[in-house]
């Protein structure tokens, strides 16, 4: 993470930066920081740094075990989830675990430390480190296999990669192409968050697996403990905010106040010209902060008061005063050795954050995106929003920065402008990593059925069972293959048994329901968006893309439940 107290214009210069531009096309990020540096002399409340013992490598690797769900290869105890969990990992993410582990077995050993278990007991096999340096292909993004496993050999003049500069030019940056699967594509809000915990566990093996891969070193940070405001609205963390406001808003994801800022934006400031650049008046953004801390829940804030430069000011404040950054930045110094291939750590490191991370970063970038969209009256482009924008969420009240975080500005200006233009495809869940998931659930039903089968009193229950079926039963209704029964309680036809082709998409279900009900009484299902959902089986909760082929997701979960329901917002 970068540092306010130590970043100074004249040390980034074309001389001592690797990944760099024109040292004009950061005048905007220069200023944006003198602009951060005068608004943190006004006197706020400062938040206390937790002093944190320096960990060793062994406690690194302990704290990545822990991380990825595999704590138990620490403790030794046999839990199902990491087993189910070490059961889906392909060839490159197991390599990454043993890895890790063998790290971890290494440096306890040396602290004569309790006995750790062989690597080879863990997966059956002989350690295999993969060999070789790789490449990504750059234009088309597949989500079919994973990327770690989807890469070919690099060049031996790999480094050119890193030592190329950004193009202040947008339109020089690669158009991706994404393909739908036969599953449609899923959101992170998609998915249930049992399911969303293991797809940050995966994620963060497999963007260790694709370092690894590429021969890169993933270097982390340790994430230094902020203690936060426990009352009020800015400076307080996230999951405290969304507590409070979801006793007013059930389920609610984005904290009210930061809802409100885009909002008032959004209304009247996206036309403004110099949005985010030109700074509102430092008093005035000061006194207004002070009113809304005090006005805010009570809803008697005056918001038509606030000029638009200042609401801007008030916006980059909350998200710099965070007591955890918005953005997860343990991972920083590896996003900087990478140019081309950085969108796949990205997407990876979207899956990691928190749910309430997650969620705020997409209404916060989804605004910049509407700023960017109307640069022919604010004169802000995608450019220069990322300039403006990276200062506020990579600069950090925390440690002084040294010359490799000096030479990485124009790198998290970079980062911002790839969050910007590819938000589409960073917020939708790789389909590698779903079919990770189910088998990870499988795996934890199959262990459950066989412990039952040993239980002496489900054997005897079964015994029971088996003597009274001697009697003649009723015959249960059977349903065909290929047919499920879709349910939509909110429906005056709540169910209906529908044949699948292999044409049959969740659209075509939920236009037959819309056209079986087109009389239907309720007026919520007229106005609500309604979506099919797959529930049960190997999946938690899983919210369809209209474009999935049932017939397909039938066939990955035959056991599952079909339900129509609005979907959440």
């Amino acid at each position: 993470m970068l540092s306010n107290e130590s970043l100074r214009p004249p040390m980034f210069s074309r001389s001592n930066s690797q990944a760099s531009v024109d040292s004009t096309s950061m005048e905007d990020f220069w200023c944006e920081v003198e602009s951060i540096k005068e608004n943190s002399e006004q006197g706020q409340e400062e938040q206390t740094l937790l002093e944190v013992k320096p960990a060793d490598e062994g406690e690194l690797e302990a704290e990545w075990l822990q991380d990825v769900g595999l704590s138990t290869l620490i403790s030794g105890a046999e839990e199902e989830d990491g087993q189910a969990l070490l059961s889906t990992l392909t060839r490159t993410q197991a390599a990454a675990v043993q890895r890790r582990y063998n790290t971890y077995t290494q440096t306890m050993r040396k602290k004569n430390k309790h006995t750790v278990r062989d690597v080879r007991d863990i997966f059956g096999v002989n350690d295999s480190s993969v060999s070789g340096k790789y490449l990504v292909m750059e234009e088309e993004l597949s989500y079919e296999v994973s990327f770690s496993e989807s890469i070919t050999v690099v060049p031996k003049n790999r480094e050119r990669h890193n030592n190329q500069r950004f193009k202040k030019d947008d339109s020089a940056l690669p158009k991706f192409i994404v393909r739908k699967s036969q599953f449609g594509l899923t959101e992170v809000g998609d998915l249930s968050l049992e399911d969303m915990k293991k797809i940050r566990n995966l994620s963060l093996i497999e963007l260790t697996a694709f370092y690894d891969a590429l021969g890169i070193e993933l270097k982390r940070n340790r994430t230094e403990r902020i203690k936060g405001r426990e009352n009020g609205l800015f400076g307080v963390p996230l999951a405290i905010l969304l507590e409070n406001d979801q006793k007013k808003v059930p389920g609610i994801k984005v904290p009210l106040i930061f809802q409100k800022l885009l909002l008032k934006l959004e209304e009247t400031g996206l036309e403004t010209e110099g949005i985010l650049r030109v700074p509102g008046s430092a008093s005035r953004v000061k006194n207004l902060r002070q009113e809304i801390e005090i006005k805010f829940n009570e809803d008697t804030f005056d918001w038509d008061q606030v000029r638009n430069n200042d609401a801007a000011g008030l916006l980059k404040m909350f998200i710099r005063e965070l007591p955890s950054p918005l953005f997860t930045v343990e991972y920083l110094p590896a996003f900087i050795t990478l140019v081309k291939l950085q969108l796949q750590a990205l997407h990876l490191l979207i899956m990691l954050l928190p749910d309430a991370n997650r969620d705020t970063a997409k209404a916060f970038l989804q605004f910049l995106k509407k700023i960017v969209a109307n640069e022919g009256k604010n004169k802000m482009n995608l450019w220069n929003v990322s300039m403006i924008v990276a200062p506020n969420v990579f600069i950090y009240k925390g440690k002084h920065a040294n010359q490799e975080e000096m030479q990485a500005a124009a790198t998290t200006a970079h980062i911002v402008r790839l969050l910007i233009k590819y938000q589409d495809i960073l917020w939708t869940v790789p389909s590698f990593l779903i079919s990770q998931v189910r088998k990870m659930n499988e795996a934890t039903i199959n262990n459950t059925k066989r412990q039952m089968m040993f239980d002496k009193g489900v054997r005897r229950l079964l015994r029971r069972k088996t003597i009274e079926r001697e009697r003649p039963e009723r015959s249960e209704t059977h349903i065909p293959e290929g047919v499920i029964r879709v349910y939509a309680p909110l429906h005056s036809k709540v169910s209906m048994a529908i044949q699948l082709n292999s044409q049959t998409k969740a659209r075509d279900i939920l236009a037959r329901f819309h056209c079986e009900n087109s009389h239907a009484s309720s007026k919520n299902t007229e106005v609500q968006i309604q979506r099919l959902y797959e529930i049960g089986g190997n999946i938690g909760l899983h919210c369809l893309d209209p474009d999935a082929y049932m017939l397909d997701v039938y066939r990955a979960n035959p056991q599952a439940e079909w339900v129509i329901k609005p979907k959440s917002s």
